[in-house]
């Protein structure tokens, strides 16, 4: 999946993942997409309860050698 901006997260531990990625977001237009990378297990459920709270689209989370990549639509 093609992305408009890559955010590294990987080494931090909850809720940097989400801070940084709620920081970036600001900086980009709806419809964008923002490919975020972290290695915290816990961002499983962070990514998909804070997309579900902020109107942002989780489209896609893989994992793949420890390092969870989401993909996530910004809202209007």
């Amino acid at each position: 999946m093609n992305a408009d901006k890559v955010l590294d997260a990987k080494g931090l531990a909850c809720p940097m993942p989400i801070v940084k990625t709620r920081k970036e977001m600001k900086t980009m237009n709806a419809g964008e997409i923002l490919k975020v990378q972290a290695t915290d297990k816990g961002a499983l459920n962070d990514f998909k309860a804070w997309a579900n709270s902020t109107g942002h689209e989780l489209l896609q989370t893989d994992e793949t050698d420890d390092v969870l990549t989401f993909f996530i639509k910004k809202g209007e």
